[in-house]
Order: structure tokens, then sequence, then C-alpha cells
């Protein structure tokens, strides 16, 4: 019974502090544009670059240099 002394007030402070960060997130402007994250992650970043008039060139990356990773 004495563990609740303090277990009680802790899963308080849990509680306040995971009210305190959601309000703060909402303030912050994080839950604004649910949809537009979701649509992102499926273009690819060569469409981007087309749609702003972007051009690479067409140039191929270049090759990195081979690493001797001998231990």
């Amino acid at each position: 019974m004495s563990s609740l002394v303090f277990l009680v007030p802790l899963a308080l402070l849990l509680g306040a502090s995971a009210l305190a960060a959601f309000l703060w997130s909402l303030k912050s402007g994080q839950y604004e544009d649910l949809d537009g994250a979701a649509e992102r992650i499926l273009l690819d970043d060569k469409d981007d670059r087309i749609a702003t008039g972007e051009s690479d060139g067409g140039a191929l990356p270049e090759p990195s240099a081979p690493q001797n990773n001998r231990h």
C-alpha cells in the first residue's frame, strides 16, 4: 500500500507531461498537413525537378572511390 504513495504521483506526472507534449505539438503545427506528407513520400524526385524546371543535365552520378576496410 505504501508503494501507491509513489506510484500515483508518478502516474499523474507522466500523464501531465504527455499532455503537455501533445499540446506543444498541436501549437507548433505538427498536425497541419497530414495528407501532404503521406502523398509526398510517393513522389519521385525526378518528377519534382521536372515540375520546377530544374535539370541535372542528364549527367550520371560520379562513382565513389573504393574503400579499403581492412582491420
